[in-house]
């Protein structure tokens, strides 16, 4: 596996989150992996389960980990070709990401959306030049578009908590003070649907994601009629997609309720964190029994995991041939 941004580059979804539930039971059991490797881990923005439980990830696998925040500890990036360098910049991502994958076996880059413009967004410029620039492996720690690492850690949290082979998974919009990125939103819907699980989107109108992402999903502008027979519910806000960027809706109505989970199949529910306690969801659901945030965010490790060991074995299997072949010349 050369790269790691979305369930695409995965051959076999279900495959992959069974082998991070067998990682979960013995962690260690592969750390002669990253001997020699270090992880590099460059963030834009802030992280807290992203951060640890992939730093966490790499020191399991016996790698050195070397983490950069490069919104703060680095030069300003300039992100366009051909540019004439003569701003704020100082520069080139194309050598930035050069030079960091020299540096670095694996590298996991996090650069959230601006929210201003969805065609600059929906380019994933940053992501896409270290995938391009970099002579290593890379993973998305979450980009403007997904957040695969999380997505992985949820599809982990319902296999080992689902009663049914193909359960029913509901999305649903919650309020939020701030515009949100759709990012886990979009990964989340992509995921389960790859996993063939029964995926419902609920949200109000005008919060429609982008197709591309929930082509095969059921939407639901009813709140109600779509938690009813849930087996579980995914909790997350996110801003307009078509209206890119804005708040449309001021969340009145919108709350998960235990009254409203009765209405459902007993279900769990999810959120990847962090979360606006008694605003996204009240304390009582959060610290009640039917919660799996916890789990969620200790699967962040096994997820994160999974993906290093792929490819660590792909990185190990090329330096081998490598070195076979310049033995054989100097021979």
């Amino acid at each position: 596996m050369k790269k790691f941004t979305s369930v695409n580059d995965i051959d076999d979804p279900e495959k992959l989150v069974w082998e991070a539930i067998q990682t979960k039971h013995n962690p260690l059991e592969k750390s002669f992996l990253g001997k020699g490797k270090t992880m590099g881990l460059i963030f834009l923005n802030p992280s807290l389960r992203t951060r640890l439980s992939t730093q966490k990830a790499a020191i399991n696998l016996g790698m050195h980990v070397m983490v950069m925040n490069l919104d703060k500890e680095g030069w300003a990036l300039e992100l366009e070709d051909g540019s004439v360098m003569n701003g704020s910049s100082v520069e080139h991502i194309k050598d930035a990401a050069k030079i960091m994958g020299l540096y670095c076996d694996i590298i996991g880059i996090r650069c959230f959306p601006k929210l201003i413009s969805q065609e600059e967004d929906n380019a994933e410029k940053i992501l896409n030049a270290f995938v391009k620039y970099c002579s290593c492996p890379i993973i998305s720690l979450e980009s403007a578009t997904l957040h695969p690492l999380q997505s992985l850690a949820d599809m982990i949290t319902i296999f080992e908590n689902k009663t049914t082979h193909k359960p029913k998974v509901v999305l649903t919009w919650a309020p939020h003070v701030k515009s949100l990125p759709q990012a886990v939103s979009n990964s989340f819907a992509e995921w389960a649907v790859a996993m063939k699980y029964n995926l419902v989107i609920t949200h109000p109108k005008g919060y429609e994601l982008n197709e591309k992402y929930t082509n095969g999903a059921t939407i639901e502008y009813d709140q109600q009629k779509a938690l009813q027979g849930a087996d579980f519910v995914y909790v997350k806000n996110w801003s307009s997609y078509n209206e890119y960027g804005k708040i449309l809706h001021d969340g009145n109505g919108w709350n998960l309720t235990n009254e409203k989970l009765s209405l459902t199949k007993n279900a769990k529910v999810m959120h990847c964190l962090p979360v606006r306690r008694n605003l996204e969801l009240s304390d009582e659901i959060l610290d009640g029994e039917k919660s799996l945030i916890y789990q969620q965010a200790e699967n962040r490790v096994y997820a994160a995991q999974v993906v290093l060991e792929k490819m660590l074995k792909i990185e190990t299997s090329v330096k081998t041939k490598s070195n076979s072949f310049t033995k054989s010349i100097m021979v």
